[in-house]
């Protein structure tokens, strides 16, 4: 079984800081890549950032500059600082883990539960 959970939403003012953490667990091998995306009521989920497993990094326009992708491989977790946060960033946010599992490293995706991202005064 492989869960993948994140956590660190919350309410925060407009020009304030989260980080959301993203973390796999159960019988994997590795995290291959992690894609953030958020979610507003009646529209579709959009990515925001992306991480790769050479540590390369991609950032969708609205949050470049102020959002910021890492990870930590020893902890399988991946990261998402987010700074100068907006109004316009509230969504719930969710993370789909690319995981590497068994013998053979076949690669399987897998979303959490998301977390839901408030910003406002």
């Amino acid at each position: 079984q492989v869960q993948v959970v994140e956590y660190g939403g919350g309410l925060v003012q407009p020009g304030g800081s989260l980080r959301l953490s993203c973390a796999a667990s159960g019988s994997i091998e590795s995290i291959d890549a992690v894609d953030w995306y958020r979610q507003t009521p009646g529209n579709q989920r959009e990515v925001v950032a992306a991480i790769f497993s050479g540590g390369g990094t991609n950032y969708a326009d609205s949050v470049k500059g102020r959002f910021t992708i890492s990870r930590d491989n020893a902890k399988n977790t991946v990261y998402l600082q987010m700074n100068s946060l907006k109004p316009e960033d509230t969504a719930v946010y969710y993370c789909y883990a690319h995981i590497i599992m068994g013998v053979a490293r076949r690669r399987y995706g897998y979303w959490g539960q998301g977390t839901q991202v408030t910003v406002s005064s």
